[in-house]
C-alpha cells in the first residue's frame, strides 16, 4: 500500500505536471514551427535555389541476388537544411520573446534606506535618527 501512495506522491507532484505541460506545449510548438518551415521558409528557399530538390539523391548498393540496398542521402541533406532553417527560426522566436519580457519585465526600483550606520560604534539605527540608541552620540545632521 505504501507504494501505490510514494507513486500517488510522485505522480501529483508540481514538477511531474509542469513537465507534462511542457511537453504537451512542446509538441503543439514543434507543430507549428514545422508547419512555418515547410509552407513559410522553405518555398521563397526552393525558389532561390531552383526548385533544387535532394531528396532523389542516393548510393545505391549492389545486392547479389536481391534489390540493391539505397543509401538515401538526399533525404539527409534535405533533414539538414530543416534542422538548420528550425534552428535559425527558434533563434529569432526566443530572441524576440526576450525582448518582450525584458520589456515587460519592470525594473526593481533601488528602495531607499531606512537605516545608517552610527559612525562611533558601528550599529544601524533609522535613518532620521538625531542621536544613537545604542552608544547615545549626538549624530551630525
Amino acid at each position: 500500500m505504501s507504494m501505490l501512495k510514494e507513486f500517488r506522491e510522485f505522480a501529483l507532484r508540481g514538477n511531474m505536471i509542469d513537465m507534462a505541460i511542457g511537453i504537451v506545449i512542446g509538441t503543439a510548438f514543434g507543430a507549428v514551427v514545422k508547419s512555418m518551415v515547410d509552407n513559410i521558409l522553405m518555398p521563397p528557399i526552393g525558389y532561390l535555389t531552383g526548385g533544387a530538390d535532394f531528396s532523389e539523391l542516393a548510393v545505391n548498393l549492389p545486392v547479389p541476388g536481391d534489390e540493391p540496398v539505397a543509401i538515401q542521402y538526399g533525404l539527409f541533406i534535405n533533414s539538414l537544411i530543416s534542422l538548420l532553417i528550425i534552428a535559425a527560426a527558434l533563434f529569432l522566436v526566443v530572441k524576440l520573446m526576450n525582448r518582450i519580457r525584458r520589456q515587460f519585465e519592470a525594473s526593481p526600483e533601488t528602495p531607499s534606506p531606512t537605516t545608517k550606520t552610527c559612525p562611533e560604534c558601528q550599529m544601524e539605527i533609522p535613518i532620521k535618527a538625531r542621536r544613537c540608541g545604542h552608544c547615545t552620540s549626538v549624530l551630525a545632521a
